[in-house]
């Protein structure tokens, strides 16, 4: 599953960052529906344990959260999390970017960026995008 999980949010990361200008990119991602899968497999893993689970992550600790993420099972769901949230992220990055007319090629680093280390990615966005207002007034 933790590999099959890829191959949910792959084919948009491909479109965003090598395609970007193609009229179907932006169709498919204008649309929220592009999470819905990694969303649905997210769910069908949380929904099962969500009450033994709920009282630990209402009070997390490390520990406690060492010990989710220890096995498999917690592996795998904490990485399809990081998959959904990192798509949703660069989408918004793909739309914003394109509505602000910024340079494809420094939106696809920086989408590259968030598919590889979501928070980064995104930080690296949003300077690239505070520096292009600036530079626009």
């Amino acid at each position: 599953m933790f590999q099959a999980s890829n191959l949910l949010v792959l084919p948009f990361w491909v479109l965003m960052i090598f395609a970007p200008r193609w009229g179907a990119t932006r169709r498919i991602i204008t649309s929220p529906a592009i999470i819905v899968p990694i969303a649905l497999l997210y769910s069908v893993l949380v929904v099962p344990n969500l009450l033994s689970i709920l009282p630990q992550l209402a009070n997390p600790t490390l520990p406690i959260i060492q010990t989710l993420l220890s096995s498999d099972a917690g592996a795998t769901t904490a990485w399809i999390h990081f998959l959904a949230f990192d798509l949703w992220a660069g989408r918004w990055v793909y739309l914003d970017a394109q509505e602000r007319g910024i340079p494809v090629w420094l939106v696809s680093i920086c989408l590259g960026g968030v598919f590889m280390a979501g928070p980064f990615g995104l930080l690296v966005y949003l300077v690239i995008r505070w520096g292009m207002q600036r530079i626009q007034r």
